[in-house]
């Protein structure tokens, strides 16, 4: 008698808003004051702009705009600011929640930029857990909660957990895990950098 396989999980992507929305604000104030500086500057003054542009909008992109978790039922897909892990289920020894979220794999840690960790969400989720606990000390009683007893991050972290447990021995999320570096946001980064560099020393 063969044993079912378990159902497999909803591709799911995770993100801060709060990174998003600040990413976004920050390039449009770029976009500005830079374009400004290129459009109505004197001298060396657009070329020293467009340099900065250059260098600082790939890093406001690569802490912002670009991190993320991506799950589905055959690997977990890590991207951080500077390079993208994807770890196949089998290949997650262990999914953490401290100071920081991350993920180990063959001995190595990862660290998940899309979930920051929020101390004041997990303060605020302890209160609610207490005054659980002191409405109904026995758990006896349903209650409906409120408000939610775990931070959004940590409960991210706890789901991830149990897809990773459920999915390891699935044939097909086997397999080591593989990183890749964002070339598409250091070599830019780079550019821009040297430019600057160069402008500012030959000024």
């Amino acid at each position: 008698m063969s044993t079912p396989q378990s159902s497999a999980p909803e591709p799911r992507t995770y993100r801060s808003t709060a990174s998003l929305v600040t990413g976004a604000l920050l390039l449009a104030l770029g976009a500005w004051f830079g374009v400004d500086a290129i459009w109505r500057g004197d001298g060396r003054t657009p070329w020293l702009a467009l340099a900065a542009l250059v260098l600082l909008v790939p890093l406001v992109v690569a802490y912002t705009l670009r991190p993320a978790v991506v799950s589905d039922e055959d690997r977990l897909t890590v991207r951080n600011p500077f390079r993208t892990v994807t770890l196949p289920w089998a290949a997650v020894a262990e999914l953490r929640s401290g100071f920081t979220n991350e993920v180990r794999s063959d001995g190595r840690t990862y660290q998940l930029w899309a979930l920051p960790v929020s101390l004041r969400a997990r303060k605020k989720a302890a209160r609610a857990q207490m005054r659980d606990a002191v409405a109904d000390p026995h758990g006896a009683t349903p209650t409906t909660v409120s408000q939610p007893t775990r931070s959004d991050s940590d409960q991210a972290v706890e789901d991830l957990r149990e897809i990773a447990e459920r999915r390891a021995a699935a044939p097909s999320a086997q397999g080591p895990a593989v990183v890749r570096w964002a070339y598409e946001i250091i070599a830019p980064t780079a550019v821009g950098a040297i430019a600057l560099v160069v402008l500012v020393a030959t000024g």
